[in-house]
């Protein structure tokens, strides 16, 4: 996260936008006491006092103020039969299209990922999808609260354009349905299965996160991955997940697996002081592949919003360069632009 972005979190706590009391009133489990949601098998995230440290660095790697991509999707209006068709939006904004149905996941279509229009991490790059070009949305998954993923802006035009239902942990409901009450969120707990349409099923999974809108609802909200089970193979979706001792991974592998895709977070990821317990690195990805038991992997969660202090090729370049001394193949394991489309 820039500067701005770290401002931007600041203000939003200070002007109470983030500061309900809480988003969800439901049973005590093992991952909630009532109020706060956690990962038992994580860590709280960091303290004010690091973060102040972290903002003291103000900056990190420059980037592009714009770093367009030479590729543009225009999707078909469906893709039938067991092809999965997934196109990159950019960031962690992926359409996937399969069995005739048309699904978006942590869509965001806005400027700035941020609570405010004027400051905060800005796009260096358009959507690879104009957003009028989308075909039509029957459902949006939603992983979790943080701005480069819940976009209340983008929910909102798709509530309006387009009515989907939107799939997401506990307590994102309550705060998209705050931006726009006609946003149709369903929430749901690690877990829980739902039938988009028959023969495609997502289950949501634990992963090593946390959630925030701003200063003070940290966990207030449940974060999720996603498994989506399609007529082309099953799909392992990791939103923003740290690494730790890879078992939210070998979890994944032995409890939903086999899987034909995972789809990996590789970039936020600096400076691992701060960041190594909520976002992987290349390496990270890398292991997190082989733990996962994955056939094959498409990367995310870079090169669109400077979020954190590497520079903005170093995501790409450190996977290529972590893929290499596994062994592992460059049609294996990709990194697409803005645009670019996977047929499986």
């Amino acid at each position: 996260m820039s500067f701005t972005g770290l401002a931007a979190l600041v203000l939003a706590g200070a002007t109470g936008r983030a500061k309900l009391s809480r988003y969800y009133d439901g049973p005590v489990s093992d991952h909630f006491d009532g109020i706060y949601f956690r990962d038992p098998h994580g860590v709280p995230p960091k303290s004010f006092a690091d973060l102040a440290r972290w903002w003291s660095t103000k900056g990190g790697e420059p980037w592009p103020e714009w770093a367009p991509s030479p590729y543009v999707d225009h999707p078909p209006a469906r893709v039938t039969g067991n092809t999965v068709r997934i196109s990159y939006v950019g960031h962690a904004s992926f359409l996937v299209q399969t069995a005739g149905l048309n699904l978006l996941i942590d869509p965001v279509w806005s400027e700035r990922v941020s609570p405010f229009g004027f400051v905060g991490p800005k796009r260096v790059n358009d959507p690879g999808i104009p957003f009028e070009a989308l075909p039509p949305i029957d459902a949006v998954l939603v992983s979790h609260a943080h701005y480069d993923h819940l976009d209340g802006a983008t929910l909102s035009r798709l509530a309006q354009a387009h009515r989907p239902r939107v799939i997401t942990p506990l307590g994102n409901d309550t705060i998209m349905r705050s931006h726009y009450p006609a946003i149709a969120a369903e929430a749901y707990d690690w877990h829980d299965r739902v039938t988009l349409k028959p023969g495609l099923d997502v289950t949501l999974v634990p992963l090593r996160h946390w959630s925030a809108r701003g200063l003070f609802d940290r966990n207030k909200s449940l974060w999720a991955g996603f498994v989506l089970d399609t007529p082309g193979g099953r799909i392992f979706h990791v939103a923003d997940s740290g690494y730790g001792d890879g078992y939210r991974f070998r979890e994944a592998r032995e409890r939903y697996g086999p899987f034909r895709l995972a789809i990996l977070p590789i970039g936020a990821y600096a400076p691992r002081w701060y960041m190594r317990d909520q976002h992987m690195d290349p390496r990270e990805a890398v292991q997190a592949f082989f733990d996962c038991g994955a056939e094959l992997a498409l990367a995310h969660h870079h090169g669109t919003f400077k979020l954190t202090d590497e520079a903005i090729d170093a995501p790409v370049q450190g996977l290529l360069a972590a893929c290499r001394d596994a062994g592992i193949g460059p049609d294996i394991f990709r990194a697409l632009k803005p645009g670019q489309v996977w047929n499986l």
